[in-house]
């Protein structure tokens, strides 16, 4: 299976902003355990900006961009250090990619990056891909990786996309708020009606919410890939996701309204 893996910022840190150690220590685990077993993992990670904030000692997230850029290029390499030496202690390479929008609407760019993530996937490497927000302004105003996640699942032709985020699934009403919420373990079409309910915004770290990743699945299953929401505390869940078992939301492709 080819896997794409998007993990927010709520996943990766703790609401100081501090890398969240056993958590991102066993993500890394699973997903080196799911390459060990055959998949081809593209890992497309927030947190650059949060990282950035707790090694920085900042009060909160930045409000001006180039606060947010400055945290962003102290955070990316506290990322990816962190990465390389867990994903190296199970003998796995990781490549970084950071990508603008321009990379990806420009064709001739695009197809350089297809390239380079269709060459490091043969070379048994794991990429991971975040949002160039160093350089970058339209990408942090949107908070969007999200989209970036399904972007690179249609870019590499995936399997199936799961975003890892804070909460279990997509729910028929907000649970943080509304006891007789329900999950719904399976989305055929995404309506209005379903974007309109969703709204809000994510964790105060991040960016995102749930209206980025039910366009996130609108995009991807247009892809023809299906896409799985699933809550980012337990990684494990990764392992029965690979493995065809039901776990948070999924999107079933081919039947998404676009």
């Amino acid at each position: 299976m080819k896997l794409v893996v998007k993990v927010g910022t709520s996943t990766l840190a703790h609401t100081t902003g501090h890398l969240n150690i056993r958590r991102v220590e066993d993500l890394c685990r699973v997903l080196s355990d799911l390459k060990n077993a055959g998949h081809q993992v593209v890992l497309v990670s927030s947190g650059a900006i949060g990282m950035g904030v707790g090694k920085l000692g900042l009060a909160e997230r930045p409000a001006d961009m180039p606060g947010k850029q400055a945290a962003a290029a102290v955070g990316q390499c506290e990322l990816m250090y962190t990465y390389d030496k867990l994903f190296g202690e199970y003998n796995h390479t990781v490549a970084q990619i950071l990508l603008t929008g321009e990379d990806i609407e420009n064709s001739e760019r695009r197809h350089n990056v297809e390239n380079t993530l269709f060459r490091l996937l043969e070379l048994g490497a794991l990429p991971i891909i975040n949002e160039n927000d160093t350089v970058a302004t339209h990408e942090i105003s949107l908070g969007d990786n999200d989209t970036l996640a399904a972007i690179v699942a249609k870019c590499v032709g995936a399997d199936l996309l799961v975003l890892l985020t804070d909460i279990d699934g997509l729910y028929t009403a907000d649970p943080h708020t509304d006891p007789t919420a329900t999950l719904i373990s399976e989305v055929h079409a995404v309506t209005p009606e379903l974007m309109a309910a969703a709204g809000g915004r994510g964790s105060k770290l991040g960016t995102g919410g749930m209206v980025t990743k039910l366009k996130a699945a609108q995009m991807a299953n247009a892809a023809g890939v299906d896409m799985i929401i699933a809550n980012g505390s337990k990684p494990e869940a990764l392992y029965t996701i690979a493995e065809g078992g039901a776990v948070g939301t999924r999107f079933v492709a081919g039947e998404a309204s676009v």
